[in-house]
């Protein structure tokens, strides 16, 4: 399947019901063979012009989501399984990240030592005035990128390796080869949208939805090891939380299972 660029889509508003469309074929809710509302529903739903919805239906058929024909209408075509599509277990998270940095590769695009930006140099506890090594990089697999990574590391660790090991070596081990003894982290997963720099090095549209993560690693002094800023292509990684059932009759609950489902290359 092709990307859209937005210059296939249109203005802001086309493109919104582009998104919105490519996210319920891709996800499965508009599944292969159903018929698409027509232009003049499609645009009382979403409040815009026929022309507006054209220009989105006109991509969906560019990406090979759908074909056009007419007295048929718009059909949604059946996608092809991506082999690409990898699955992280949050709660098994070690062990998933030594099987991801095998079955994918990197390409580093950016490396060097400056003054972390003031909210990262609190998360790292770290005084005023040090520095950090930033590093930019995408990891792909099968030659399709479906992360873009940015992560922050003190400058005492990272002196360690150089750019060659980075571009080579999962980092976590390279933090252990330095001496590290990393002992907890703090993790949240939200959304966001794909800025132009990401949009390219990941393939996709601007403005294409992606799963954002922000990790901060730390050793057993509590010290704040790494700081990382991933964003991930929600048609080719997810993330998968095995849950399991404690507590007494009255005080029932779910709470994450400890060595959850590893990560895989194929879908869920």
């Amino acid at each position: 399947m092709n990307e859209a660029q937005p210059s296939a889509v249109g203005g802001t508003k086309s493109h919104r019901i582009y998104l919105l469309l490519k996210d319920a074929i891709l996800s499965g809710r508009l599944p292969a063979g159903s018929k698409l509302p027509g232009e003049n529903k499609l645009a009382e739903q979403h409040g815009v012009s026929r022309v507006t919805v054209r220009r989105a239906m006109e991509a969906l058929q560019v990406t090979g989501l759908v074909t056009r024909k007419a007295g048929v209408g718009t059909v949604v075509l059946a996608q092809p399984l991506d082999a690409t599509v990898m699955t992280a277990s949050v709660s098994n998270l070690m062990p998933n990240m030594v099987k991801m940095s095998q079955a994918s590769q990197v390409r580093l695009l950016e490396f060097a030592y400056v003054p972390p930006p003031e909210t990262i140099r609190e998360q790292l506890g770290m005084a005023p005035g040090g520095r950090v090594q930033r590093s930019v990089r995408v990891r792909m697999v099968d030659d399709k990128p479906f992360s873009h990574l940015v992560t922050h590391v003190p400058e005492s660790i990272a002196l360690h390796y150089n750019e060659m090991d980075l571009a080579n070596t999962p980092l976590f081990v390279l933090l252990e080869r330095s001496g590290v003894k990393v002992d907890h982290a703090s993790q949240s997963i939200s959304a966001t949208l794909a800025s132009h720099e990401v949009a390219e090095a990941l393939e996709v549209a601007i403005g294409s939805p992606l799963i954002s993560l922000t990790r901060v690693v730390y050793d057993e002094q509590g010290r704040g090891v790494e700081h990382l800023d991933a964003l991930y292509r929600p048609d080719r990684y997810r993330f998968q939380i095995d849950l399991e059932r404690n507590g007494d009759d009255g005080s029932r609950y779910w709470e994450p299972k400890v060595g959850g489902m590893p990560v895989s290359g194929k879908e869920a």
